[in-house]
């Protein structure tokens, strides 16, 4: 008996090893119950270099079916933007191969900042199978880089900085005779306080960029002090290259928004005041020659 009981334990172990939904009293086990049916399209959001300089992100999608599909619209909806983050092609439709992701630009509409929203980020995508008509899918979507968040606490705080004033870099760059520095201008014009009680920013520090850093004999000011209702100040910020690799201008995307460590209400963060087209040529031109032609 002993023999026989241990014979049919071993014969269980290795046959739940192979079948894992057969059972040892011999009645095969249930399957669990099917909640919805697998989605055709799975979607993710990602953002590049590129894109963070646009206010925009990558809507990720990825067919998950065998057969090549084609996609004519997808919308993110997000509690954290007051509408849905929309993808269009411009022209005809998107074909999208079986198991192949590809990535869709589409801008970041006004974020939602009066509130601290908990629902979850939701996908509408608007496809076609070979020999069918239209179709949509719904489908819970990730953000696993956090991009969504980052970027709506980034234009909220935005938001707020702009009530107070407007900062923005002067399109002119003064370059040292010797050409290892120049000098950028912040430029900064308080709002006004229409009968209010004046509103208060204070740029904490200024962080560096990929491109450019501060001159070691001459500091970039702090805790500069702003409120609405003031007169207008520049504030000179002598600038040096930080690389000088032959990669440094040919590659870069984010080297000319400078990040302002500002603090405004309730609210702290980086402040990224982008340099004008005439200005960032004219940034580019100075690395280029600072650098003695290593950044071509």
């Amino acid at each position: 008996m002993v023999i026989r009981e241990w014979r049919h334990w071993a014969a269980c172990v290795a046959l739940l090893s192979t079948l894992p939904l057969a059972s040892c009293n011999g009645f095969p086990r249930q399957g669990r119950p099917t909640t919805s049916e697998a989605q055709p399209i799975a979607v993710e959001v990602n953002q590049s270099r590129d894109q963070y300089g646009k206010q925009a992100i990558l809507i990720q999608l990825t067919n998950d079916t065998d057969t090549p599909l084609t996609v004519s619209g997808a919308r993110l909806n997000s509690p954290l933007f007051e509408k849905d983050i929309v993808w269009e092609p411009t022209t005809g439709v998107l074909e999208l191969p079986p198991r192949q992701p590809k990535s869709l630009p589409a801008d970041l509409p006004a974020p939602r900042c009066s509130q601290s929203p908990t629902e979850p980020l939701k996908a509408i995508v608007y496809y076609s199978e070979p020999a069918k008509g239209p179709a949509e899918t719904s489908v819970g979507s990730r953000d696993p880089f956090n991009v969504l968040p980052r970027n709506a606490d980034e234009l909220c705080l935005a938001a707020d900085a702009a009530a107070v004033a407007a900062i923005v870099l002067d399109p002119d760059l003064e370059v040292a005779p010797d050409g290892r520095t120049a000098v950028v201008r912040l430029v900064i014009t308080p709002a006004g306080t229409h009968g209010e009680s004046p509103q208060k920013l204070t740029i904490n520090s200024i962080d560096g960029t990929t491109l450019l850093a501060e001159s070691p004999s001459d500091p970039w000011p702090r805790d500069i002090a702003i409120s609405s209702g003031t007169a207008p100040k520049e504030v000179p910020l002598t600038i040096r290259p930080a690389r000088c690799d032959p990669h440094a201008v040919a590659e870069d995307k984010v080297g000319t928004l400078l990040p302002l460590r500002i603090s405004v209400g309730a609210r702290e963060g980086v402040l990224k005041v982008a340099a004008s087209n005439e200005l960032r040529g004219r940034i580019y031109d100075f690395v280029t020659a600072a650098c003695g032609g290593a950044a071509h």
